[in-house]
């Protein structure tokens, strides 16, 4: 009876340790996901505000310049709220994707 009860113990343990596991290669995924995500829309708007100075620097009147930069401003304004968007549903996946291997471990469990 005793041995019994030391065997479901360690395969808690052993399921919970695997949870873990999954858990965390989850979350590495997410993580990798989320710094590429980051890195493409750091160049995108390297690239964006490198467009707009060159707009500005040929402008051919201050109207001209002003409006370069009005249009660069509500489009990388734009651009940024759409990007944050992104971000926070990834995270809140990254965060239910990691959380699942751990969910399941404990709807195993029968105590």
């Amino acid at each position: 009876m005793m041995l019994k009860g030391f065997e479901e113990f360690q395969k808690a343990g052993k399921d919970g340790f695997e949870a873990s596991v999954r858990a965390m290669g989850e979350w590495s995924k997410g993580v990798q996901a989320i710094a590429s995500e980051m890195t493409d829309y750091s160049k995108k708007t390297f690239e964006d505000s490198t467009r707009a100075f060159e707009q500005l620097v040929s402008a051919k009147s201050a109207e001209q310049a002003f409006e370069i930069q009005s249009q660069y401003a509500k489009k990388a304004y734009d651009d940024y709220m759409a990007e944050m968007s992104k971000l926070g549903e990834m995270y809140v996946g990254m965060a239910q994707d990691a959380y699942k291997p751990m969910e399941d471990s404990f709807a195993k469990k029968t105590y």
